[in-house]
């Protein structure tokens, strides 16, 4: 090895994170779904310190007031909630609830897909029929029935999202299991007395990371978009709480009004920020793809 190869070998250009990091900015659209996201994060959580409303109390003297009113840049509502401040508040509820079910569901979607890929055998093939018959149920339909069973809240609804929505990262994991489990070092870990748990945990995880954090951004986008069907066909959360899916069902009734201002900021919202998290996906499938070359 010359030195010039050694230099460039041992520089920070080379390291696989700074590879890695340079996939990740060359991909454009990546970058625009994380300043989408950043910007919705400001938007939601920043906004209303800026445009504090009440979002609590009707205010039944200023209905259905048109964007441009002083004081509601979006105009009002049909019980005179602001719409500004009403989308800051129901993207909190979106992305929270998005992002603590796609963690649950990777969390748990993980651990069943490692377990069965490195067990293998009859134990195995159990965990992933349950798998197959769980995606067999569409995920929509348990929501509607769980919400009609049970008051909907955040919490049940983080809950019951999270438990329909790690089918999915269950089969990737599973699938990558499978061909880690007869690597030297989980044998070598194994022939010096290891427990199946800590294979499990200590290698087999770990080696899943780039599947896992690629899956996870596409889980939260999906849990977003779950949260505005459900919300959509009036079995989300009941009023005076509300999330963009909700905005549109209430919004829904006047549309053909001319009341443009109750659906269409809503809609937007989720377009984009679900098209924002598919995007960073795309970004970090990159960002982990040790195979792949510099652009």
């Amino acid at each position: 090895m010359t030195t010039t190869t050694m230099i460039l070998a041992g520089s920070p250009s080379g390291s696989p994170f700074r590879r890695g990091m340079r996939r990740f900015r060359q991909n454009k659209l990546a970058m625009f779904g994380l300043v989408v996201l950043a910007l919705f994060l400001l938007f939601c959580f920043v906004g209303p310190l800026v445009h504090p409303t009440d979002q609590v109390h009707t205010d039944l003297r200023n209905t259905m007031l048109p964007p441009g009113t002083a004081g509601h840049p979006l105009g009002t509502d049909d019980v005179g909630y602001d719409v500004l401040g009403r989308l800051m508040i129901g993207g909190q509820i979106s992305i929270l609830i998005g992002l603590a079910a796609g963690v649950l569901a990777t969390v748990i979607g993980t651990l069943w897909g490692a377990v069965a890929g490195y067990v293998g055998g009859a134990m195995d093939a159990v965990m992933m029929r349950v798998v197959d018959a769980g995606i067999a149920i569409p995920a929509t339909f348990l929501l509607l029935i769980l919400s009609a069973i049970m008051k909907p809240s955040v919490p049940l609804m983080i809950i019951v999202i999270g438990l329909v929505s790690w089918l999915v990262p269950a089969r990737l994991v599973r699938a990558e299991s499978i061909s880690l489990k007869s690597r030297e070092y989980v044998l070598a870990l194994r022939a010096m007395g290891g427990t199946h748990g800590r294979a499990v945990l200590k290698h087999i995880v770990p080696n899943t990371v780039g599947t896992i954090v690629v899956n996870a951004t596409f889980q939260v986008a999906d849990a977003i978009l779950l949260v505005a069907y459900v919300s959509f066909l009036g079995m989300g959360l009941q009023k005076p709480a509300t999330d963009w899916g909700a905005m549109l069902t209430s919004g829904m009734q006047y549309t053909y009004a001319g009341a443009w201002w109750l659906i269409f900021p809503a809609g937007i919202c989720i377009v984009l920020v679900v098209v924002a998290f598919n995007a960073i996906g795309d970004g970090l499938r990159d960002f982990f793809d040790v195979k792949g070359r510099d652009r």
